[in-house]
């Protein structure tokens, strides 16, 4: 009898501890430990246009690279997320008459918050804040006196998302539907004439940094994303429309780019499942 109880005492002390970690696997998970990453190479269509450097728009071919990462945190209760997003594009384009070209360029990073509202198992919108900052150049080949112009400004954007994990014929996918708007920042932009050598070696420096809302900057960055898994792989298609400009210092900018990007999607620190296991839990999974 002591021998049996000894074994079930020593059987329950077994099962408590196997019960305690696995619930601090999933509590880690649920923050910081489970991680859903992206690098993503496209090319698109691109047009560039800034009355700094010519009263003409350029239209030509772009070049984009993207990694982006999505992870749990434990504020309100492990129902927020963080999402970095770094981008980087450079384009080619020529004026109507083709007598002319530019090269442009944009780095772009995205870092911000957003709360998660888990309608369903499988369908979540996310709604949030972003610090937006950008900089770039555009370089006309014609041009004398002044053949290029600066891209530098930072902006709060307020941010929105969509996520559906759905299976089409047993086949899973996800769909993903984001939209950026930027509110606020701040933006240097010469005055309409004004020499980056009468800023930067003169000192005539006064009004180069301009405030920017919806008034004077409208832009608008939306992506739509399909991920599906290929063998042991996991590879995601999307669709970006970055559609940034300004009217500032009488200097009117845009650039307006639709790009089609591919590349492969990567879960870190995830459980291992047994084929044809349920799917992770929606408050677990932070994509």
């Amino acid at each position: 009898m002591k021998k049996q109880l000894i074994h079930l005492g020593l059987t329950g002390c077994i099962l408590f501890a196997l019960c305690i970690k696995s619930q601090a696997q999933i509590d880690s998970l649920q923050t910081h430990r489970y991680l859903t990453r992206a690098i993503m190479y496209g090319i698109g269509f691109t047009n560039v246009f800034d009355t700094y450097l010519s009263p003409q728009e350029y239209k030509g071919i772009d070049f984009r690279v993207s990694r982006e990462t999505i992870r749990m945190t434990k504020l309100f209760d492990g129902n927020i997320s963080v999402q970095n997003f770094f981008q980087a594009d450079i384009g080619y384009t020529h004026n109507r008459v083709d007598n002319n070209n530019t090269f442009s360029g944009l780095v772009n990073w995205n870092y911000g918050l957003h709360y998660q509202f888990r309608l369903t198992e499988n369908f979540k919108l996310l709604a949030g804040g972003l610090i937006d900052a950008n900089g770039g150049f555009v370089y006309n080949l014609r041009n004398g006196n002044n053949p290029a112009s600066a891209r530098a400004y930072v902006n709060l954007d307020a941010s929105g998302m969509a996520i559906w994990h759905l299976r089409v014929k047993r086949y899973p996918m996800v769909l993903r539907y984001q939209v950026n708007l930027p509110v606020m920042g701040v933006m240097f932009s010469p005055h309409y004439g004004q020499s980056y050598y009468e800023i930067f070696s003169l000192g005539n420096s006064a009004g180069v940094i301009k405030f920017t809302s919806l008034h004077n900057q409208p832009s608008l960055r939306q992506m739509l994303s399909v991920d599906f898994p290929i063998g042991y792989a996991k590879m995601r298609f999307s669709y970006l429309a970055d559609l940034q400009q300004s009217d500032v210092n009488k200097i009117k900018t845009h650039t307006y780019s639709h790009v089609f990007m591919v590349g492969f999607v990567k879960e870190l620190y995830t459980i291992r499942k047994a084929k044809g296991a349920s799917p992770l839990p929606s408050s677990i999974r932070a994509y």
